[in-house]
């Protein structure tokens, strides 16, 4: 009899989701997984749109409302600034009352501050589309958290597959947030982009239509929590295996923020058009989650760790080719190496810390994981636009490639220890 040594696309989806189907009870439970994750799927493609629409309206909006050029990317920056307090609050709020409650208080911070975005724009508020930003900004830190229940549906041997492709809408919202920008920035004509705010409320509130018609696991059912209990929870962080989780997932999304923040800065000081750099950071956005399709499965075929450090190792490479010319073909190379070493990094970091933590300790180490990666990028974000106006590009990507090189040999040593 002759066996195919491969699966088809399809058997391989069946086997994501339905690995045994013996009996009725089984494919029910099966069809269940299997429709939340679509469900899980479709929405965060949809709630992950905004992403896009809010780097494109936060520069614009702010120059039209500025009171000076220099508080130009104030809401921008508020917006990173919201991930990093807002993570915590809503990670607690999901093991408190379950993934979609948390969803849907997420989905509600993007409505509301889309709707401020448009009442600013409409009254010329730049306190108000601050505000707005601070909205947005947390729906986003609150978006993070589809690749955890992402994980949550299916079985642990097939976590870092369900990660992974959860991970593939952002190549979609990639290019489907710049469009509906495109589409509607005229809509509430003569106030220019007012109408692109409108239409990220409509995307916010739709984004939360394919989760009424799924069922999520819901926390267990536990006593409130004391702070004496969170902080027992806490004190995971100090595990090794939790620390070399939080640690790379914190680096690889650094050092992409550190690249990739000030890439248009230095193409334009290098003589290079607006279209030929912004061209350079749509293919890094797709090198970041074009590779989704497979990460997974080369994590459950080689291994969390090493891929993670595999994607260390490309974010070393990918400084060094931005340090080596200045050409186009030196920011194309050297940012999508960035957007994979990216992908292979952060999904190996999540995936780790999927299997390193329990169930009772889950919501406070995701939220401490989700804090301490919006701090390194904030802070990241902050310092390359400072280093790549004093020092310049080149010097911007030695720096990276020097961090780097000691972050790979202080979580190399941290693995010896965990392998012991």
């Amino acid at each position: 009899m002759f066996i195919r040594p491969y699966l088809t696309e399809a058997e391989v989806v069946l086997h994501l989701f339905a690995p045994d189907r013996r009996n009725t009870m089984m494919r029910s439970s099966i069809l269940s997984r299997n429709r939340s994750y679509i469900g899980l799927l479709v929405a965060n493609t949809i709630l992950g749109s905004a992403m896009p629409m809010m780097i494109i309206l936060g520069g614009l909006a702010g120059l039209m409302l500025a009171p000076s050029t220099a508080l130009a990317t104030l809401p921008a920056s508020l917006s990173t600034l919201a991930g990093l307090f807002a993570a915590a609050p809503f990670s607690l709020l999901m093991g408190r009352l379950g993934r979609k409650a948390g969803f849907f208080a997420g989905g509600a911070c993007a409505t509301a501050g889309a709707l401020m975005g448009v009442w600013a724009l409409l009254t010329g508020s730049f306190v108000l589309l601050c505000l707005a930003h601070l909205a947005l900004g947390a729906a986003l830190a609150c978006y993070q958290f589809f690749r955890f229940a992402a994980a949550e549906t299916v079985s642990a041997a097939w976590q870092p597959v369900a990660i992974s492709l959860i991970l593939t809408s952002g190549l979609i919202a990639a290019f489907v947030g710049p469009q509906v920008f495109i589409w509607a920035k005229d809509a509430l004509a003569p106030v220019p982009l007012a109408g692109a705010y409108a239409a990220l409320a409509g995307l916010s509130v739709i984004g939360l239509l394919p989760l009424l018609l799924i069922r999520l696991p819901k926390p267990p059912q536990t006593a409130p929590q004391t702070l004496k209990d969170r902080l027992t929870s806490l004190s995971v962080l100090k595990h090794r295996p939790v620390r070399l989780a939080v640690g790379l997932g914190a680096v690889s999304q650094g050092i992409m923020v550190f690249m990739m923040v000030p890439t248009p800065l230095a193409m334009i000081g290098c003589g290079f058009s607006e279209a030929v750099a912004g061209d350079v950071i749509r293919w890094h956005v797709v090198a970041m989650f074009a590779p989704s399709f497979f990460t997974g499965f080369l994590i459950k075929r080689f291994g969390a760790e090493r891929i993670a450090f595999t994607g260390i190792t490309l974010l070393i490479v990918a400084s060094l080719v931005a340090m080596s010319g200045l050409t186009a073909g030196h920011f194309y190379g050297s940012l999508v190496v960035l957007g994979v070493g990216w992908n292979f990094g952060f999904i190996g970091a999540t995936a780790l810390l999927a299997q390193a933590v329990s169930e009772q300790d889950k919501a406070a180490v995701q939220g401490a994981n989700e804090t301490a990666i919006a701090l390194v990028s904030t802070l990241c974000a902050f310092a390359a636009g400072a280093l790549v106006a004093g020092v310049g590009w080149a010097a911007l990507a030695g720096v990276s490639a020097v961090l780097l090189a000691l972050a790979f040999v202080v979580f190399y040593r941290e693995t010896r220890e965990v392998q012991r």
